[in-house]
């Protein structure tokens, strides 16, 4: 809603503009009108709609035409004035002034709203509201006609009142006069705004949830017989508007026709409002995008209240409660949305069940996913699936967590998400061992398509006796052979090398080498396709020499040909949660070894000893 409201009056010479403006601030007729009034402004707490309002007034004498069009831009809404008893002004209105109007606006704006303002009905006994109707029902940006009098000071505030809620509560938006029903974009937000109320998702509004909306959306109890008689008037114009004693979607349309054609377009305007939408029923940026900070090194996590909004939005539309969503009911839980979010490729990053359906375990670890490395997404579709229903914004779902250089020094970590950055030459299978996260093998993987396989998997795993996500992210290094910053912005990194290709290894070497080597990244070798003949490598040194030399984790040989063992999935995720324990192993390995070669020193020295004092 507009922050305050700019009221132009245009209209003939002579037709009452400047009176009308000095006789609503003096509250009498003035005896002498000047050419012009001076702009005034209107305090908020004097208006109905507690909005500052700006009235401007035009005159031909003292102003060209330019300058009536830089006005008619910044003007909210304008007031054409016309004397009921002159014909020629009301002929100008249509022949003049409404194609100006339209012709100074920009083709992508919307149409300026006008309020047509018949002044001097003192003169006259009868109405112009025969000559007037015509004219409103050619133009939809006509939002009403006020009759009144300056002089007799008739009507005067009313002028000013439709004006500005012809800015705050336009029609235009919202209701077709001739077709006499709702706009679509009007009866799209409004479904949008049933489903999210219908929390049952039974297609009715049940008193309870009728209670719970007039709370949200006007902060005042509802009446029982209030309800009843709002029943009562949707049966009588509309009989299935009302089933099993509950309000249909129907029967929510209609009320909302019924408010506007009574001219109580506030009451819809406010229920529109408090689920977000903009006086161009489009979801306004503030509403979906709230500002979030994340410093350097923080990530992005749901909080319980997020993953709780997620859990119980997956049971209610679970209808069949199998645990697991089918199409039907996917496009239903997102029914509320401008667009699907989930493509094909989101099947083979999350755990489905043998039809390919996402899991409740996997509907969570998505939306992990989803917050974890696009939180705006995250809260773009908080506001779309009805977040803000029960709270105040999304910024309540998510959490911010610390920067990682104060966990490496604390030498623990809160975080629920690991990342690991998975790293290997081409065709040395970081799919199909991202896909074993999903406790998918190999012969499952040559059902899918491929060309829906993810760059990610997310699952959880245990650590220590707690179930942390472990996020494996595939790196395309491709034929530069080179690993940016972000690239590297991760966890733990995991190097696959094939332990058929002699030539494997060497690529995991040089990686390790030119970019972790330095770092405090813990690093974990891999070697895949266990299940066939391993050969020796052709490097210096073969996997299990180069890890000792480097202090490095012993590599792990896995096959996901058939049963897919989950340690080397645990031993990532500890190795992320704990990142000190790879300094505390190469201290560990450093000691033992002097110890061993002290050891074998001090026994070669007692041998020799023991030969001296035989032999004296």
């Amino acid at each position: 809603m507009k922050r305050d409201v700019r009221i132009l009056l245009v209209g003939e010479p002579g037709v009452g503009k400047t009176s009308l403006i000095l006789s609503l601030v003096s509250e009498e007729f003035p005896e002498e009108v000047p050419a012009k009034a001076e702009e005034i402004t209107i305090p908020a707490d004097v208006t109905p709609e507690k909005v500052p309002t700006h009235i401007v007034d035009y005159s031909s004498q003292e102003q060209d035409e330019q300058h009536l069009r830089d006005e008619i831009l910044k003007a909210h809404v304008i007031c054409v004035v016309y004397s009921v008893d002159d014909e020629a002004t009301i002929e100008k209105i249509t022949s003049y002034w409404i194609p100006l109007i339209q012709k100074v606006m920009p083709e992508e704006q919307s149409k300026k709203p006008i309020v047509l303002v018949g002044n001097k009905s003192d003169i006259l006994e009868s109405s112009s509201m025969d000559s007037i109707m015509p004219i409103m029902n050619a133009y939809a940006e006509i939002e009403t006609c006020v009759e009144c009098s300056a002089k007799t000071l008739k009507n005067i505030s009313e002028v000013f009142y439709y004006a500005q809620k012809a800015v705050l509560h336009p029609t235009a938006p919202l209701y077709l006069p001739e077709e006499k029903e709702l706009t679509p974009r009007c009866k799209t937000a409004l479904t949008r705004i049933f489903k999210i109320c219908d929390q049952d998702s039974d297609g009715i509004l049940n008193d309870r949830e009728i209670y719970q909306f007039q709370r949200r959306c006007f902060n005042v109890p509802l009446q029982p017989q209030a309800l009843e008689d709002v029943k009562a008037v949707v049966r009588r114009h509309l009989p299935d508007g009302v089933l099993r004693d509950g309000i249909t979607q129907r029967g929510f349309l209609f009320l909302h026709t019924l408010f506007i054609q009574r001219g109580r377009h506030e009451t819809t305007w406010t229920v529109l409002r408090k689920f977000g939408y903009d006086d161009n029923l489009n979801l306004s940026k503030d509403f979906l995008w709230p500002q979030l900070k994340v410093p350097p090194g923080c990530t992005t996590e749901l909080t319980h209240q997020g993953y709780q909004f997620f859990v119980d939005l997956f049971d209610k539309f679970d209808e069949d409660r199998d645990g697991c969503l089918s199409p039907t009911e996917i496009t239903n839980l997102f029914s509320t949305c401008p667009i699907m979010p989930w493509g094909p490729d989101v099947n083979n990053s999350v755990c489905t069940n043998a039809h390919g359906w996402i899991t409740h375990r996997g509907y969570l670890a998505q939306w992990t996913l989803t917050t974890l490395i696009d939180v705006t997404r995250t809260l773009e579709y908080l506001a779309h699936l009805g977040y803000m229903y029960e709270h105040d914004n999304q910024l309540s779902a998510i959490y911010v967590t610390r920067d990682k250089k104060i966990d490496l020094d604390k030498r623990q970590t809160s975080r629920n998400i690991f990342q690991c950055r998975v790293i290997g030459p081409k065709g040395v299978g970081k799919t199909v061992f991202l896909q074993g996260l999903l406790n998918r093998n190999l012969q499952y993987l040559k059902t899918l398509n491929p060309d829906n396989f993810s760059h990610y998997a997310i699952n959880l795993v245990p650590v220590y006796g707690q179930e942390r996500y472990l996020l494996l992210h595939e790196i395309d290094v491709g034929l530069a052979d080179t690993l940016n910053a972000s690239e590297l912005n991760c966890d733990v990194v995991c190097l696959l090398y094939d332990v058929t290709n002699p030539k494997s290894f060497e690529y995991c070497a040089r990686m390790y080498k030119q970019y972790l080597m330095d770092s405090q990244m813990p690093v974990l070798i891999v070697g895949c396709k266990a299940e066939h003949h391993a050969v020796l490598q052709d490097y210096e040194l073969q996997p299990e020499d180069f890890c000792r030399k480097y202090g490095l984790s012993p590599p792990q040989i896995v096959s996901c040909l058939d049963r897919i063992n989950r340690d080397v999935y645990i031993k990532l995720a500890t190795m992320a949660a704990f990142p000190h324990l790879r300094s505390s192993f190469q201290t560990k390995s450093t000691l033992w070894l002097r110890a061993g070669v002290g050891l074998a020193i001090l026994a070669g020295l007692g041998y020799i000893l023991m030969r001296v004092l035989r032999r004296t």
